[in-house]
C-alpha cells in the first residue's frame, strides 16, 4: 500500500504529513522558522533556507517516522504561502529575498502608479482593486530598485512554483494562484498575458499554467539528494497553502466557507459563479468548474504572537503554557471587552478596506482594563475584520452553507466562539485540523488515482467540533461593530499621515 505526502510552508511553521489510501495520516511533523521585517512594510523570507530547506528536512523526518522507504511514496503534493514572489536563476538559485503576500507593502507606490496607469480599469486589469497581495507591483518594485536582479531573472516565481522546480525542474502555476498574478496571464485561455507583461517584466520570465492536481514532473535526481525522496516519484504541481487549507477542511460544495486562522486570516467562500467585487479577491477555484471568493486579513495569530511577546513574557517558563494563559485572562474578560476596540491593523489591511498604511489602535482604554481585556479585543478585532468580508459576500446574495476553521486558533476555544458570535453564524472544525499539508497529501492522492474524484475525497473529512453563536451576544457585538467601522473611517486620515512620515 502507498502513502502520499503532502509539506506546506506557511508564514512562521513549515508542516508535513503522510496519509495512507484511506486518509489517515501515518506520519506528521512541524518546523519552525522566522519572518525577516527589515523596515517598516517590508516582510521577506530566504527561499533556499527557509522554504527548501524546511521541505527537504521533512522529507527526512517524515520517511524516518513512518519508518518507511522513501519508495513508498506514491506521490508529492505541496502548498506554500501565496502571493509572493521570488526571482531565480536558470538554475532554480534565488537571486533576491522572497518578498512575501500581502504583509509586504513595500510596493505601495507601485500600486499607486498601476492606479493611475489603468484609471478605471484598474479593478479589471487586476481582477479586483490593486492591492499588495498582487504579484505584478512587486515585479516592478524589483525593476525600479533592484534593475540588475530583474534583467538576471529567469523566472519570477512563487513559493509553490519554486518547490515544484526545485524538485522537478519545472517552472508551473496553477491556475488557482495565477489570480494573483494578473494582469500577468490570460486565464481565459490558460496563458501567459505579453501585453499584460509589458509594464512589468517578459512573458518568458513567467511560469507556465498547470492544474493544481496535475502531475508536474518527477523527482530529479538532485533533489532526490536534498530531500531524500525516491528519483522519479511524481510531483503534483502545487497550489497557495489556502487553497489546500480549504481542500482539507471540506470545502467542496457552493456556499461553503473555510475561515483560515493562521499568522494572518484567509477566507474562502465557494460559489457555481463568479461576482465583480473590487474590494475581494473573486476568481477560480481549484475544484473545476468552481470559483473562490477570497478575502484576508493581514493580522490573526500574529497579533496575538506579538500580544504573547509585549505582555505576557512574565508566564514564560511556568506551568501553564503562555498561549492557554491569555486565553484564561481573555475568557474572563465579557463580550465587548468592556468597551474596549481594537483595530487589529498592524501590518496595514487587505481586504475589504485594502489600506497598506493602515495602523493598530487601541480605543476606549480605561484604567480598569487589563492585559486580558486588551488580548480579547484583539480577538475581537480580527473578528470584526473577518464579518466584513463575510457581510460583503451577503450583499451579493452569496448564501452562507456551511463554515470551517482552520489553521492554529483553532486551539482557541474563546476566538472560535467570539468568531461564531460576531458572525452569528456556527463554525465547524474538522477533526483533522493539521491543514494546508493534510490537503496536499490528499491532493496528491487523488492525482495518484486513490479516490474517484473531489467527491470521495471530501468524504475523508470529519467534523471534530461544533461553536454555536450565542444570541444574548449579538445586539452588543452589533453595536461596537459599527463603532469598530466607524473608528477606521474617522482615522484612516491621520494613519496615512503617520504611516508616510516614518
Amino acid at each position: 500500500m502507498a502513502v502520499y505526502l503532502g509539506i506546506d510552508i506557511g508564514t512562521r511553521e513549515s508542516k508535513g504529513v503522510l496519509i495512507d489510501e484511506r486518509g489517515k495520516m501515518a506520519a506528521m511533523e512541524v518546523v519552525g522558522h522566522g519572518v525577516d521585517n527589515p523596515q517598516a512594510g517590508w516582510f521577506s523570507q530566504d527561499a533556499e533556507a527557509v522554504w527548501w530547506g524546511d521541505f527537504c528536512r521533512l522529507c527526512r523526518m517524515l520517511t524516518a517516522k513512518a519508518g518507511i522507504a522513501a519508495s513508498e511514496i506514491g506521490c508529492v503534493g505541496l502548498s506554500a504561502l501565496g502571493c509572493d514572489c521570488v526571482p531565480v536563476d536558470s538554475e532554480g538559485k534565488a537571486l533576491y529575498d522572497a518578498i512575501l503576500y500581502g504583509i509586504d507593502s513595500r510596493s505601495y507606490k507601485e500600486i499607486e502608479w498601476a492606479l493611475d496607469r489603468y484609471g478605471t480599469n484598474a479593478e479589471k486589469v487586476f481582477g479586483h482593486e490593486p492591492c499588495s497581495s498582487d504579484v505584478a507591483p512587486k515585479i516592478m518594485w524589483l525593476k525600479n530598485n533592484h534593475r540588475d536582479i530583474w534583467e538576471k531573472a529567469h523566472k519570477f516565481l512563487t513559493a509553490s512554483s519554486y518547490l515544484c522546480a526545485k524538485l522537478t525542474g519545472r517552472h508551473v502555476l496553477d491556475p488557482y494562484l495565477a489570480e494573483d498574478f494578473l494582469p500577468l496571464y490570460d486565464l481565459e485561455n490558460g496563458c501567459v498575458n505579453p501585453e499584460g507583461c509589458r509594464d512589468f517584466c517578459r512573458p518568458d520570465q513567467l511560469a507556465e499554467l498547470l492544474p493544481a492536481t496535475a502531475v508536474a514532473g518527477v523527482v530529479t535526481a538532485t533533489a532526490a539528494e536534498a530531500t531524500g525522496l525516491a528519483v522519479g516519484t511524481p510531483v503534483i504541481t502545487g497550489t497557495g497553502d489556502s487553497g489546500a487549507e480549504a481542500i482539507s477542511s471540506g470545502v467542496c460544495c457552493p456556499g461553503d466557507m473555510m475561515i483560515q486562522l493562521g499568522s494572518t486570516g484567509y477566507m474562502i467562500y465557494l460559489s457555481d459563479h463568479k461576482i465583480e467585487e473590487p474590494h475581494l479577491w473573486p476568481g477560480t477555484f481549484i475544484l473545476p468548474g468552481t470559483f473562490g471568493i477570497c478575502a484576508g486579513t493581514n493580522m490573526a495569530g500574529a497579533l496575538t504572537q506579538w500580544m504573547r511577546d509585549q505582555w505576557y513574557r512574565d508566564a514564560e517558563g511556568g506551568s501553564e503554557p503562555t498561549f492557554h494563559r491569555m486565553e484564561l485572562e481573555a475568557s474572563q474578560v465579557p463580550a465587548g471587552s468592556e468597551g474596549l476596540i481594537c483595530l487589529p491593523y498592524f501590518a496595514g489591511e487587505r481586504t475589504p478596506i485594502n489600506d497598506s498604511k493602515a495602523r493598530g489602535v487601541f480605543f476606549g482604554l480605561e484604567t480598569g482594563h487589563t492585559r486580558g481585556h486588551m488580548v480579547r479585543a484583539g480577538i475581537e478585532g480580527i473578528c470584526y475584520t473577518i464579518k466584513a468580508n463575510v457581510e460583503l459576500m451577503k450583499q451579493h446574495q452569496l448564501p452562507v452553507r456551511r463554515i470551517f476553521a482552520v489553521g492554529g486558533g483553532t486551539k482557541n476555544d474563546l476566538w472560535l466562539q467570539c468568531l461564531a458570535d460576531i458572525l452569528e453564524e456556527e463554525i465547524f472544525v474538522p477533526a483533522i485540523s493539521v491543514g494546508a499539508a493534510y490537503g496536499d497529501a490528499l491532493m496528491a492522492a487523488l492525482a495518484g488515482g486513490v479516490f474517484s474524484g473531489w467527491k470521495e475525497l471530501s468524504e475523508k473529512i470529519q467534523i471534530q467540533k461544533t461553536y454555536r453563536p450565542n444570541p444574548a451576544n449579538f445586539a452588543l457585538y452589533r453595536r461596537q461593530g459599527r463603532v469598530f467601522n466607524k473608528l477606521y473611517e474617522t482615522t484612516k486620515e491621520y494613519m496615512h499621515e503617520l504611516a508616510e512620515s516614518v
